[in-house]
């Protein structure tokens, strides 16, 4: 048997040099993105929520701070998202972009790494949009709950439902494909951008596809709590274990059955609370 040297292979060495320079630059990007997290979640934890009936706070992320306008509102939150979504997403986006950057091995260095960065781009523009599209659902839903007291009094029991419906997608054949998708995109696109624009589409693809697999996780922190960390903690680390574990499959079975045990646990709560 021949044990190829791989420093011997043309462009190994630089894949290597190039894919390290990008796991280094992630890394720092997530330890930044996960410090101001922190941090805002600290501020906004100093803020009081209203409490709602049914016994518990609507975050004040969703509603207009005194002197604020619906625009400051929405400000506040598109900011929130753009320091979130790093930490939350970097972890699977950075295995799709080293599978991507194979592709792009035979090009220049620096117009390799232009395309990564437009790809990377194209991939958070898309969350944004995703951020752009849920305040107003979200805030609309906060508005009808702070005057309905009967809808808020049953809005820990719905939350308890979402996640038990989230948690059964997991089980779907549809899952698996997105999943699949995530893992290897070549099965759900064709074409290899080799210029600026195509990169950034590309990037937005990678987006869309990493939404449709992620959405009901995603829908999930969104009623339990956008803005705590426990969740968004608990919900980044379910998708991650589900694109990167190796025994994949069962690690999707055992996330669903917790979830659906969690979900069905917040609506008995809800229905035995005084």
């Amino acid at each position: 048997m021949n044990i190829v040297d791989m420093t011997r292979v043309p462009g190994a060495s630089r894949r290597g040099a190039s894919n390290g320079f990008l796991i280094g630059a992630a890394a720092l990007l997530f330890a930044a993105s996960a410090a101001a997290t922190v941090r805002r979640y600290a501020y906004m934890a100093a803020m009081s929520g209203t409490p709602m009936a049914g016994r518990w706070m609507l975050s004040a992320i969703w509603t207009p701070m005194c002197g604020q306008t619906w625009l400051h509102a929405a400000a506040a939150f598109a900011c929130m998202w753009a320091i979130m979504m790093p930490a939350m997403m970097l972890p699977v986006l950075v295995p799709m972009l080293l599978r991507e950057r194979a592709a792009w091995i035979d090009f220049p260095p620096l117009r390799s790494g232009l395309l990564t960065i437009l790809a990377g781009t194209g991939y958070f523009l898309f969350w944004m949009l995703a951020g752009f599209a849920a305040f107003p659902l979200g805030a609309a839903l906060a508005a009808i709950a702070m005057r309905v007291p009967a809808l808020a009094h049953a809005a820990p029991a719905a939350a308890g439902a979402v996640v038990v419906l989230a948690s059964l997608l997991q089980f779907t054949s549809w899952k698996s494909k997105r999943l699949a998708c995530c893992r290897e995109m070549h099965r759900c696109t064709r074409r290899t951008p080799n210029g600026a624009r195509a990169a950034l589409g590309r990037g937005m693809r990678l987006g869309l596809h990493c939404g449709l697999c992620c959405g009901n996780w995603m829908a999930v922190l969104l009623v339990v709590g956008v803005m705590d960390w426990r969740a968004m903690a608990i919900v980044t680390t379910v998708i991650v274990a589900e694109r990167v574990a190796p025994c994949h499959r069962q690690v999707v079975r055992i996330i669903a059955l917790a979830g659906v045990a969690a979900g069905v646990s917040m609506m008995v709560w809800t229905a035995l609370a005084p």
